[in-house]
């Protein structure tokens, strides 16, 4: 099953649609690390991380993981974990994946740049929760809990997202 975003809309494949928040640098066909934009192109489902202090390990035909606050992911182009899981304290750049907001409450990370990862191709490509508004995110794909709770029901693994672009 491939689920497509086009726009701020997630489509499932009954047609079933969502509100979504994509990058703040719009789509882009040649994703670069920091550009902000959400890259264009079909991603396979990895994994789903979850906030087990906050929420249960979403219902899906997805491995799940509880994110513990050692959890980060390295976003530095120039490091060997590029675009990978890190445990905290790292010297790299990387991103917490525990975070005080309820973003990463529930976070899939998507298969972008990582067989294997090309450095500066960007990295942290995921599917969230979104921020009241919708306001943009830095590349990844943000819906509201219940919704992206409802898309995780129907994953299994094989699946992918494409991102079509405006």
């Amino acid at each position: 099953m491939v689920i497509e975003v086009k726009g701020d809309v997630l489509t499932l494949p009954d047609g079933t649609r969502f509100r979504c928040a994509i990058g703040r640098g719009g789509y882009a066909v040649d994703k670069r690390e920091g550009d902000g934009a959400t890259p264009i192109g079909t991603w396979p489902f990895r994994i789903v991380y979850f906030r087990p202090d906050r929420v249960p390990a979403p219902e899906t035909g997805l491995k799940t993981e509880p994110l513990y606050e050692t959890d980060g992911w390295c976003d530095a182009p120039g490091d060997p974990a590029y675009n990978r899981p890190v445990t905290l304290p790292y010297p790299a750049s990387h991103e917490v994946m525990w975070r005080e907001d309820s973003l990463y409450d529930i976070v899939v990370v998507l298969g972008h740049n990582d067989a294997p990862p090309v450095p500066g191709h960007g990295s942290a490509i995921f599917m969230h929760i979104a921020r009241d508004g919708y306001l943009p995110t830095e590349g990844c794909v943000a819906l509201k809990r219940a919704d992206l709770e409802q898309v995780l029901a129907g994953v299994k693994e094989g699946d992918a997202v494409a991102f079509l672009g405006p």
